[in-house]
Order: C-alpha cells, then structure tokens, then sequence
C-alpha cells in the first residue's frame, strides 16, 4: 500500500505568527500493518529574504496510523509557512527503494555535487528514480539556485546530483529519492518544469499545464505527491515558491509552480508522482 499525507506550517499557526519549529500529529489515509517508510520533500516555502535560507522537514514518532511533521528553521532564519508532501511506502512493500543523500559544503567544503546511490536490492532492469529536496541551506546575498537529478540509472544504483550554478552560494542541500520498478501498475511519475511554458529571462507569477498519465491506468482519482528538485529565484525578495496540483482525475492533472508578492520567479521544477 502506498498513500500520499501532507503537512501545511497554517493549519497550525498563521504565517505572521513565524515560529523556528512548526509540527504536529499527522493521521496516515489508512492504517499500515507497520510503521511506514515516508519519503518527504517541499513543496511550498515563505521565508524572509533578510537571512539565509535555511529550512528542513523531518518526521518522527512513526506509527502505524501516524507521524509527528516538522518543517524546521535555524538561526536567524524567519520562516514563514511550508509545506510537506510524504509517500508513504509500506514496510512489506519491497518493489519501492527510498532514502536520502545530503550535500554539506559547511561539514565538508570539497563535499562533491555528484555520487553514487548503491541498492540495497538490484533491481531486475533499470528502475524508475525520482529525486526532490528535503533541506535547504542557502546564502541570502545571492540567487538561490539548486537542482537535484538522478544520472545514470542502472538495475545496482544511480548518480544522485545537487548542484548549483552562477553566484549561487550553497551551505548544504539534502535530496530524498524512490526507485521502483519501471513497469510498475497504478503509478504515474515525472519532473515538470516551468522552462516547458516560458524561457527563465521572462518571470512570471504563475505557470501551469495540464499533462496526461499516459498508459498508465488508475481505478480512481489518485492521490498525489509533490516536492521540488530545482528552483532559481532572485534574492532581492522573500523565497516564496509553490508547487501543487488540481483538476486530478484518472486521466491526468494540472500542475502549477507559482511565487506571489515581488518574488521573482526565473524557473522552477517539481517531482510529481500519483498513486492509488
């Protein structure tokens, strides 16, 4: 069984209220027979421009029926509102691979952009890998530019990449991953971007686009997960970046990554993955 929660920093506290650390209790959709594997991202952040930008999330307290949510800030950071999207695997369910890799230049400054992801089970043929952010750590005096992305996949492992590019200062990033197999039924993945509407030297608040599932079929309406893997923003105004989706049927979805206020938007992207 696999199932789709999310946390929103809001349906605790209001955004003007910032606190460094915003959780609570989240019920699962259903039950697991054990406690769940819960791959997490980030899907929506507001945090203040007058410091670095520095957030994470983390889950703990797993149960069976629950997990206690955290989207956490340091130091001087003011964080505003976020939000989470967890997968939730279930325990048995040995077809899904999932873990984390962080990049920390402040641990380790020769920290590289790329390695190696070994399974800790081959996979029969090369798998399906998606990757997204899970925490952030930027300098504020420069663009906040990042991308995570899974290179060469073969059925051992993959290449998992963080990087950043022009002036961008980066402290540390960690990206979540999840492999399964590529024939996989009832699951629909892939990486959007905002480049597929308009070039990056023309921001804009809002971008959308609707896109099908293809071959694959679902017997209901899915749940669906959403995290980032690349954002390029300008640091003159507060981050402010969402990704989500809306009009889901067993067909296909609409997808939307957006800033509002003065934030401006050069491109983004997000790993959506839809379940039933």
């Amino acid at each position: 069984m696999t199932t789709v929660s999310q946390f929103d920093t809001q349906t605790v506290r209001l955004w003007n209220a910032p606190q460094p650390d915003t959780f609570a209790q989240v019920n699962f959709p259903r039950p697991f027979t054990a406690p769940p594997r819960l791959a997490h991202g980030i899907r929506q952040l507001d945090v203040d421009k007058s410091a670095n930008i520095r957030v994470k999330t983390a889950i703990e307290n797993i149960t069976q029926t629950s997990g206690v949510y955290h989207i956490t800030s340091w130091a001087d950071t003011t964080l505003y509102s976020g939000i989470v999207d967890s997968l939730n695997l279930a325990p048995a369910n040995l077809e899904f691979l999932t873990g984390e890799h962080i990049r920390n230049l402040c641990a380790d400054p020769k920290a590289a952009a790329s390695t190696r992801i070994i399974f800790e089970r081959p996979f029969l043929t090369s798998p399906k890998v998606l990757v997204f952010f899970n925490y952030i750590d930027l300098d504020n005096n420069h663009n906040w530019r990042l991308k995570t992305t899974a290179t060469e996949i073969d059925a051992d492992g993959f290449t998992l990449n963080i990087e950043t590019w022009g002036d961008t200062i980066l402290y540390a990033a960690q990206a979540c991953w999840i492999a399964y197999p590529e024939d996989r039924a009832h699951i629909f993945s892939t990486s959007v971007d905002t480049q597929e509407i308009r070039h990056l030297d023309k921001p804009q608040l809002q971008q959308s686009k609707s896109i099908g599932f293809g071959a694959v079929e679902f017997w209901k309406n899915p749940n669906v997960f959403v995290a980032w893997n690349m954002f390029d923003l300008g640091c003159g105004a507060n981050f402010r970046l969402k990704a989500y989706v809306d009009n889901v049927t067993q067909k296909g979805l609409t997808w939307h990554i957006d800033t509002w206020a003065d934030t401006v938007l050069y491109s983004a992207g997000a790993t959506i993955i839809a379940v039933n």
